[in-house]
């Protein structure tokens, strides 16, 4: 045990002597570590934003969107004025309705309107008309005022929910609540304002077609009352219009394993209405969520990689540094052998070196890593803020980040072996050396 602990002591006492050296021999491994921890962070944080994503459209969710199909987009060629009709229809929803009764919840949007304008502004039209259940279905939380409620379906109330980007552009100095804004030319009463859907630009808008954060909901019997099932809208000289009676609709499956098995069945029912489903496209959010995962993991795998290649840069620095070290203290090995130290001893005098070096360097790179990773995830989101490079970057960039515990396990476990293996050549070329020849050594 003294053995071992002078040992220890002998080391310690090498690589205080020379801190700078030790230091600049550690920087790969600290650097390598870091590397390992901050790119695994950004590769899980970006897994589990986009997951969150694709969740909060509803694991259990089946949706059904009205497409039009190329025959219809190619219709109206050389005509001024034509109407396409395609995609679900009442009676579409009345079938699904009865065949699948034990469905949570099965919920219709509606698209109405060319315009939404409030004074001087305006944007195309992302309104639908739509039930209360939307709001649980697409896990929709508000972030003031209330949502649909079945008295508004039933009195065909003219009122809207708006989503969290309709209100800070058409109302940016203003409440919105009570406030009125149009549809074409028809007037709504704002009921509630939605909390941001973090997925503009993301996995779920992909998933949607849309941002949600565009949107705004009005009662689906007003939508029919109000606006019909025919949409115009004017372009190049020509106006079109579109006839469509039901545009999305939300099956809720009663749980996430009964939900690949509904979708089949629900695929059946249509395609024995619409072969081929020309008009109709369904999307699995679950079916997607494991694909998303399935894609996470490799990128993880990947990046992690790539920054496993800076351990292996720190691992044959040391072994440089060591190895350097070996000839400039090729005389006190000698003495040390004649004054009746083994090879094993000189051996593991220089394995207790980069011992230290690696292990303390690993603490500091997963310091460094951790430390880095969290900021991050502060920073980037206020890079726009900063003096002159602040234009360059958006007001909604982020830069989500996970620490997880097996990247710092992993990190570490792996700086401390490969300073270790790098260690051991040097310590053994040390420990052959002939003490005569040693000691002789300037």
């Amino acid at each position: 045990m003294m053995f071992l602990l002078e040992i220890v002591r002998l080391g310690l006492a090498n690589l205080r002597r020379h801190k700078l050296r030790s230091f600049l021999t550690a920087l790969g491994i600290i650097l390598g570590v870091a590397a390992v921890i901050t790119n695994a962070s950004i590769g899980e944080g970006s897994k589990r934003d986009a997951l969150l994503q694709l969740e909060r459209l509803g694991a259990t969710n089946i949706i059904i969107r009205s497409t039009k199909p190329p025959e219809s987009a190619n219709a109206g060629s050389g005509r001024r004025s034509w109407t396409s009709r395609y995609g679900l229809t009442r009676d579409d929803l009345a079938v699904l309705r009865a065949e699948f009764p034990d469905m949570s919840a099965i919920v219709p949007l509606k698209s109405v309107g060319g315009q939404i304008l409030r004074n001087e502004l305006r944007r195309t039209s992302q309104a639908f008309g739509t039930t209360p259940e939307l709001a649980t279905t697409i896990n929709l939380r508000l972030a003031r005022g209330r949502y649909l409620t079945q008295g508004d379906i039933d009195e065909r109330t003219k009122v809207a929910v708006i989503g969290a980007e309709v209100a800070r552009t058409m109302f940016p100095f203003d409440d919105p609540l009570g406030e009125t804004i149009r549809i074409d030319a028809q007037a709504f009463e704002i009921v509630g304002v939605l909390d941001p859907v973090g997925i503009a630009g993301g996995a779920g808008a992909k998933l949607v077609g849309r941002d949600l954060n565009f949107d705004l909901h009005i009662p689906l019997s007003t939508a029919e009352e109000v606006f019909g099932d025919t949409t115009f809208r004017a372009t190049s000289g020509s106006q079109q219009s579109e006839s469509v009676q039901v545009s999305e609709l939300y099956m809720l499956s009663p749980s996430r394993d009964e939900v690949m098995s509904y979708s089949a069945l629900i695929r059946r029912v249509l395609e024995s209405r619409r072969p081929g489903l020309p008009d109709v496209t369904m999307v699995i959010p679950l079916e997607l969520l494991e694909e998303a995962k399935r894609t996470a993991r490799t990128w993880n795998l990947i990046l992690t990689s790539i920054a496993g290649i800076s351990l292996l840069v720190g691992g044959i620095g040391i072994m440089n540094i060591m190895l350097a070290s070996v000839t400039e203290r090729t005389r006190e090995i000698g003495i040390r052998r004649a004054l009746g130290a083994t090879r094993k001893h000189i051996v593991y005098q220089f394995v207790v070196e980069t011992g230290v070096l690696s292990t303390v360097g690993g603490l500091i790179g997963v310091t460094v890593g951790v430390g880095l990773s969290v900021s991050l995830g502060y920073l980037v989101p206020e890079l726009h803020r900063f003096w002159l490079i602040g234009e360059y970057f958006s007001e909604n960039l982020k830069l989500p980040t996970a620490v997880t515990p097996w990247s710092i396990f992993t990190a570490f476990a792996v700086a401390t072996l490969t300073g270790l293996i790098f260690g051991i050549y040097p310590a053994i070329r040390a420990a052959a050396q002939d003490p005569i020849v040693a000691l002789r050594h300037d």
